[in-house]
């Protein structure tokens, strides 16, 4: 398991810099995972968060999300399914960008 303890801790200098918009960041965030809002439930909401996360292949919001999914109600089986579907969105944005390498050599033809 990834640990990010370390670097965590300069959350405080992040914070210090810019008191502002981290009090922004941290009070959309809470808005977005609050469990009595929303039309999707919160496993739902954190499932999409573990996808988000894996696509963008941030170790930290996997660890978080992955464990607060399961908490909100989501199984196991629920959190690899997510795992899945963002793998597949990002294998297609290969192939798609694929595209690109192909129509730049057309173009030369």
């Amino acid at each position: 398991m990834h640990s990010h303890n370390d670097e965590a801790k300069f959350m405080a200098d992040i914070k210090a810099a810019a008191p502002e918009m981290v009090s922004a960041f941290f009070g959309f965030d809470k808005a977005v995972f609050n469990k009595n809002t929303g039309n999707l439930d919160l496993a739902t909401r954190e499932l999409i968060a573990v996808g988000v996360a894996v696509t963008t292949q941030c170790p930290f919001c996997i660890e978080d999300h992955a464990k607060r999914a399961v908490k909100a109600g989501a199984s196991k089986a629920d959190v690899a399914e997510a795992v899945m579907v963002a793998a597949a969105l990002r294998a297609g944005g290969g192939v798609t960008h694929g595209w690109k390498a192909m129509k730049s050599i057309a173009d030369d033809e």
